[in-house]
């Protein structure tokens, strides 16, 4: 591989990032991909692969680059080893668009006349298996560029993520292939009707009226330092610094205070001075007379002192009783649980602050009852299974009507990662048409509406409390009830597109 093909790779995995959060240039991940698509041209499979592979690469160095952050000042790790960590993650990743560039120069030599829509369905289909392969880790996802482009995002409520995606390559193509020869200027038209339909059909969703209903909800950020969160001697100060902003959130009269992931400094429901702290909190509540969706570590002591640790969500009535129980279901790989432990049992010496959770199993529905009122349904889901699109899917296929998240961003630390993830929130409110309400122990808090409207947000590393009216959703879309069939399409059509000529038509 040439250095001129490598220097190309390279520009359109800076450019492409830089399409993202922190910076959030959206605009350029519309030709972002251009540079690469033209180092692909006329390859061959092997250096195609190699290409797109150092693409993937640079994109991922350049948008993941926080796991450094997380290792090092959480996981205890040295700063050289934990970047050679973040770099091992960015090689693996990178390896999910590698076959992006060698299936590429396979269809251009076998199919050509099929580039124009085999690109966007292998983006697709690569993306897809990133979001579902060896757990799942589909952050900076092509589609998620265009968080803040309503008219353009809309079409996730018909095809998720992946359609945005889809568009977003085939405009790229487009461009390239004009660019390449004047005279092929018909991907590029079509291109563009094509977004000129999906604009239009953004611009119809938006200017729907909104449903009948409403719910106030109130979201408390404690800003929690990371060290002091499970220190005993600090229990108390966690618990008064929640308290005291909750207090003040409840002079707006909300229907529901949203506390982040693992607010509680205790395992609540737990026994010895567990024990105390829940009583605590319960007889806070009455004294509310306010609903509260908190999260917490809960703990299940199993015959023969097997203990199961689970990473929870709880709903307190006004009265102080436990309502509803969510206990998480896509875990952290290498930080809530160690995939293939008997293999890997190095990592846990490794990270000190990898835990062994274990996962729920049902898609619960809270019933949130409002003075006077119908109950709604909430549900919530735990710091990064929000950016798992089909998990969100099937609680609004469950019932939810309002969907909560709640996270402990500290792990970030000042990098583009709050942002980002934020950021995912956006195109789950979109898919489902449900307003979301996030509670993150730093930043970024807030509220998203059902199209994708970010109504407010707070900043990172501060106390913060905001409260909302948030209209909840009254019908499923086409998202919401066929799920991902868009991209299964792109899956088929990628897997069609590499298919070898029969002999006869060689």
């Amino acid at each position: 591989m040439t250095r001129r093909l490598l220097a190309l790779s390279a520009l359109s995995g800076l450019l492409l990032a830089a399409s993202f959060p922190n910076l959030g240039y959206s605009f350029l991940a519309w030709f972002a991909l251009v540079p690469l698509l033209f180092a692909l041209r006329d390859q061959t499979v092997r250096t195609a692969l190699w290409i797109s592979g150092s693409f993937g690469l640079v994109f991922f160095c350049c948008t993941v680059y926080w796991v450094t952050n997380s290792v090092h000042f959480y996981g205890h790790v040295p700063l050289l080893p934990a970047s050679l960590i973040t770099l091992l993650l960015c090689v693996i990743l990178a390896l999910f668009i590698a076959p992006f560039g060698g299936a590429l120069a396979h269809i251009k030599a076998t199919h050509p006349r099929l580039l124009f829509l085999a690109a966007p369905a292998l983006w697709v289909t690569l993306e897809y298996a990133r979001t579902h392969l060896f757990s799942g880790f589909p952050w900076a996802l092509l589609g998620y560029s265009q968080y803040r482009s309503l008219p353009v995002i809309q079409i996730a409520d018909l095809f998720g993520v992946y359609g945005i995606s889809f568009l977003i390559m085939l405009v790229n193509i487009g461009i390239a292939e004009v660019l390449a020869d004047r005279k092929r200027y018909l991907p590029l038209l079509a291109a563009v009707v094509v977004t000129a339909v999906v604009v239009g059909y953004g611009y119809y969703r938006l200017n729907e009226p909104e449903s009948a209903g409403s719910i106030r909800i109130a979201v408390v950020q404690g800003n929690i330092e990371q060290d002091k969160k499970w220190d005993p001697s600090y229990q108390g100060e966690v618990i008064a610094t929640y308290k005291r902003l909750t207090l003040k959130a409840l002079e707006q009269r909300p229907d529901l205070v949203v506390w982040p992931e693992t607010a509680t400094p205790f395992y609540f429901g737990g026994s010895g001075d567990n024990e105390k702290w829940t009583g605590d909190l319960r007889q806070f509540v009455r004294t509310m007379n306010t609903p509260l969706l908190f999260g917490s570590a809960t703990y299940e002591v199993k015959p023969g002192r097997v203990i199961d640790l689970r990473n929870s969500a709880f709903l307190l009535g006004r009265d102080g009783a436990t309502g509803a129980v969510y206990h998480k279901m896509h875990l952290v790989p290498y930080g809530e649980y160690i995939p293939m432990k008997k293999v890997l049992f190095f990592v846990e010496k490794l990270v000190q602050a990898i835990g062994d959770f274990q996962t729920g199993t049902e898609h619960t529905v809270m019933k949130v009852r409002q003075p006077g009122g119908s109950a709604v349904g909430v549900s919530t889901v735990i710091c990064y299974e929000i950016i798992f699109p089909d998990l969100v899917r099937r609680f609004v296929n469950n019932g939810a009507t309002v969907m909560t998240t709640i996270t402990n961003d500290a792990w970030f630390g000042r990098t583009g990662a709050p942002y980002q993830h934020f950021s995912m929130a956006v195109l789950r409110a979109v898919e489902n048409h449900v307003p979301i309400a996030r509670a993150a122990n730093t930043g970024v808090s807030g509220f998203i509406d059902a199209k994708g409207r970010i109504l407010e947000t707070t900043g990172i590393f501060t106390e913060a409390y905001l409260t909302r009216t948030l209209t909840p959703s009254t019908k499923k879309t086409f998202y919401t009830s066929y799920g991902d069939v868009f991209a299964w399409l792109c899956v088929l059509g990628s897997f069609l597109a590499v298919l070898p000529l029969p002999r006869s038509r060689r």
